[in-house]
């Protein structure tokens, strides 16, 4: 029986500009399109030096792999399906990302028990389950003073009683943000 071929996907730009991320097929894996990515760290800057990162629902890690190859100073990367999490191992181990940290496991367990504040949350929930109202109610306790987070949905995000929006754009079906908690709400 042949091996199945991976997909692959593309790092655009910095220390690891063009290299291929290999990933399986999974059910709701959507790596985000190069041109939102490109769009999304024009928003970000550029150069992420000294930030901390978590990539949730990471799927092909290549938002925690993209910011980790503009410098940032690391990237925790959760993802609960299996054979994504130990694609993105493989990913880890042949960029030698020693600033990535890999976690097998769901993303609101993440944030129940994990303490640390991050500079740049990137979230990109599977379609239609209802995860990003779940996980926005519980990312304030895990963002820095000047903390943004990235995401992506099947809908437009609107000014909220936590939530400030204040980058969006669209992208064939995908709608995506960069969100940061309200003045008055820090």
């Amino acid at each position: 029986m042949a091996e199945k071929k991976l997909n692959t996907v593309r790092i655009n730009a910095g220390e690891w500009r063009s290299r291929l991320l290999k990933f399986p097929d999974a059910q709701g894996l959507r790596p985000t399109p190069e041109r939102v990515r490109q769009t999304v760290f024009n928003w970000l800057g550029q150069d992420l030096t000294g930030k901390k990162c978590l990539d949730l629902f990471a799927g092909t890690g290549v938002m925690g792999f993209e910011a980790l190859s503009r410098n940032a100073k690391s990237v925790v990367l959760v993802e609960k399906t299996t054979a994504v999490y130990r694609a993105m191992l493989d990913n880890k181990s042949m960029l030698k990302a020693d600033a990535a940290h890999v976690l097998n496991m769901d993303a609101l367990v993440f944030l129940d028990k994990n303490q640390e504040l991050f500079d740049v949350v990137f979230v990109d929930p599977p379609y239609h389950q209802g995860w990003l109202d779940k996980v926005l109610a519980q990312l304030p306790k895990h963002l820095s003073a000047q903390g943004v987070v990235y995401v992506e949905a099947e809908y437009a995000l609107a000014d909220d009683d936590t939530w400030q929006v204040f980058k969006q754009s669209k992208a064939g079906n995908v709608f995506y943000h960069l969100i940061k908690l309200r003045d008055d709400t820090n």
